[in-house]
């Protein structure tokens, strides 16, 4: 079996961003790396050479990462896992009834 080869596609300072790219990344199915320096890591240090988290694809996954990462940055990228609230939503939370059903205030 090929080994396979790791390619850096973003860096940023602190493993928040890294983890959210991550999970972007990962939602369209291309496998992710996170490195970054154990003492920065250990001590969650988020700037600096020591703060710095590379995000690694697949090489031959390269390409297509680039791509989601241009979109999530230029805000192409929506959040569809939550509806929209529409006008009935809106009302209907305005008089203070509780949208979880079976629970009381």
């Amino acid at each position: 079996m090929a080994e396979i080869q790791w390619e850096v596609v973003y860096e940023t300072n602190g493993m928040l961003l890294a983890e959210i790219l991550r999970g972007l990344l990962e939602a369209q199915e291309i496998r992710v790396v996170l490195s970054q320096e154990g003492v920065g890591r250990v001590y969650g240090l988020t700037v600096g050479t020591l703060g710095r988290v590379q995000v690694l694809v697949p090489a031959s996954e390269l390409e297509r990462a680039q791509q989601i990462l241009e979109e999530y940055e230029n805000g192409e990228i929506a959040d569809q896992s939550l509806p929209d609230a529409g006008p009935a939503d809106e009302e209907n939370l305005a008089d203070g009834d509780n949208p979880i059903e079976g629970e009381n205030t």
